[in-house]
């Protein structure tokens, strides 16, 4: 069972969201405005927030911009715009999933799941070191020269999945797949915002990356500078 946060204005697509994941066994807080969503998370931080975009006395893109100055719950946008400029100013923002209007609630659920899945916390594994990078996943946490980086939760799972393997080019449609947790599709673009978002907290010139490489037309790579 997890903690969900739902920030949604319309009543009825707010209780069709909670009726669904009551059923599988989430305890579930219903806010119907942007304020009020981060009142909730920061009085007691949820496993998962859905939080609409467009949403009266603050709207959901603003509310993701300041939790991610403060917090690492996992965010999952609902809207209804459509564009893929919407799209990936959501991801760019620090969401973590994002889903468009009007869709399946079997869809929203499995993306929760996905979501938190990737986001358990309790998994015992070894800690993952790449030269001064380490990837410590029983923790959720990921270090550079012993300095804790401020990642969300998708930042952490795409650098997690090229530290496990340096060296190896991992395609656009591997790290969706993974980032996601459900097969969908989504343009190769939202994943390179992740790669510059995490470039920007990794390298010293995220303009000329030494530690995630482009290999041009087919993916991105973690170098190893003691291989």
């Amino acid at each position: 069972m997890a903690e969900l946060l739902i920030a949604e204005d319309d009543p009825a697509q707010a209780e069709l969201i909670r009726l669904y994941a009551q059923n599988e066994g989430h305890h579930v807080t219903v806010v119907p405005d942007g304020r009020a969503a981060l009142d909730e998370v920061r009085r007691k931080t949820p496993d998962l927030l859905i939080l609409d975009v467009m949403m009266p006395r603050l709207d959901g893109l603003d509310v993701c911009r300041i939790l991610r100055a403060e917090s690492a719950v996992p965010i999952l946008m609902v809207t209804a715009k459509t564009s893929e400029d919407d799209l990936l100013l959501g991801l760019d923002l620090g969401a973590d999933d994002y889903l468009t209007k009007p869709y399946s609630p079997r869809e929203l659920m499995a993306r929760v799941r996905a979501l938190l899945r990737r986001d358990a916390r309790g998994t015992v594994a070894p800690v993952i070191r790449v030269g001064a990078l380490e990837i410590d996943p029983g923790r959720h946490e990921a270090r550079l020269g012993g300095t804790v980086l401020d990642l969300t939760p998708g930042e952490f799972a795409f650098l997690a999945q090229l530290a496990q393997a340096p060296g190896q080019v991992f395609t656009r449609e591997q790290l969706i797949r993974n980032l996601h947790g459900v097969d969908r599709y989504i343009s190769r673009r939202t994943i390179d915002v992740h790669v510059s978002n995490v470039r920007k907290k990794v390298e010293q010139n995220p303009a000329h990356p030494q530690l995630i490489r482009t290999i041009y037309g087919v993916g991105y790579k973690l170098l190893d500078p003691d291989a």
